[in-house]
């Protein structure tokens, strides 16, 4: 099987753009580091290209049982293809034994047809950064902190149901002392003004207005109008039982001489009629009228 089977193309368009994003993320100062750390703990030489001395999985594979000794039982000779992956993929369950999170690890096919190299560093910092927490001198990477495992008592825990975080805030020493009724319209006060503080929460500050002295006289049933009096003016002061000359008069009024409803009305006028006394009980007029 030959190499060429493995190889890419050339990638066009958005593959060669996310490709190239990707390079550019590669870090060659972490490469050298890298090589250091690798060449020294596994004493042997990786290469003037740094991912192809790594691609046949060998010098992984001796670098993992240099720092867990027994975690990759047979390392193959690159002879072929298919003996450099599995060599990597052997690499990679090693590692994730050792500690190294899933989503830190590269793909086999990251390294051997490179694809992602970045991915391929990152790993190898990752596994730097976990053989430093497990106490091996690596000059790369961060130490991991440690997991610190409490337990508590179950009596403990429930007790702390009760308690509400201050994430939460907090209502130490809060009460409803002053507080009102819903709805009702709380004082202000003001010491800058030099009004006194009210006594109780029923004070009606004068910004609001006051009711005090008020009452109901003079007050007329809903929708009577009201008698405006204004002395300035020399108007005389009246009362709201007076109905004005302007609405008319019902002053000895009365209901003589009123008919039934719906029947006409004599109407009279002195000027083309006769007294009434003219007219006699029969409607007819009282001058003798020649037979």
């Amino acid at each position: 099987m030959s190499n060429a089977h493995f190889n890419r193309g050339p990638a066009y368009g958005l593959s060669a753009e996310v490709k190239n994003k990707l390079a550019q993320k590669y870090d060659p100062q972490r490469e050298r580091e890298l090589r250091a750390w690798i060449e020294g703990t596994t004493g042997r030489r990786i290469g003037d290209s740094f991912m192809d001395g790594l691609k046949d999985g060998v010098i992984l594979c001796e670098l993992i049982n240099k720092l867990q000794p027994g975690s990759v039982q047979k390392v193959n000779e690159p002879v072929q293809n298919w003996h450099k992956l599995e060599n990597i993929g052997n690499f990679l369950r090693a590692i994730t034994r050792y500690g190294v999170k899933p989503h830190d690890i590269f793909e086999a096919n990251d390294l051997f047809e490179n694809t992602n190299h970045t991915q391929v560093q990152s790993t190898l910092i990752a596994l730097a950064s976990q053989a430093k927490t497990k106490g091996n001198n690596v000059g790369l990477g961060v130490k991991y902190a440690e997991k610190q495992q409490r337990r508590f008592h179950p009596e403990k825990l429930r007790e702390g149901r009760n308690i509400i975080g201050l994430q939460m805030g907090t209502n130490k020493f809060a009460s409803q002392q002053g507080m009102t009724a819903y709805g009702t319209r709380r004082h202000l006060y003001d010491p800058k003004l030099g009004t006194d503080q009210p006594l109780d929460q029923a004070t009606i500050s004068l910004q609001m207005g006051t009711n005090k002295g008020a009452s109901q006289a003079g007050m007329t049933a809903p929708g009577t109008k009201r008698q405006i009096f204004e002395p300035a003016l020399g108007m005389e002061h009246c009362d709201t039982l007076t109905i004005g000359l302007q609405m008319g008069s019902n002053k000895g009024a009365s209901q003589q001489g009123m008919t039934v409803y719906g029947l006409p009305r004599q109407v009279y006028d002195p000027k083309y009629c006769g007294g009434p006394e003219l007219l006699g009980h029969d409607g007819l007029d009282g001058f003798d009228t020649p037979h």
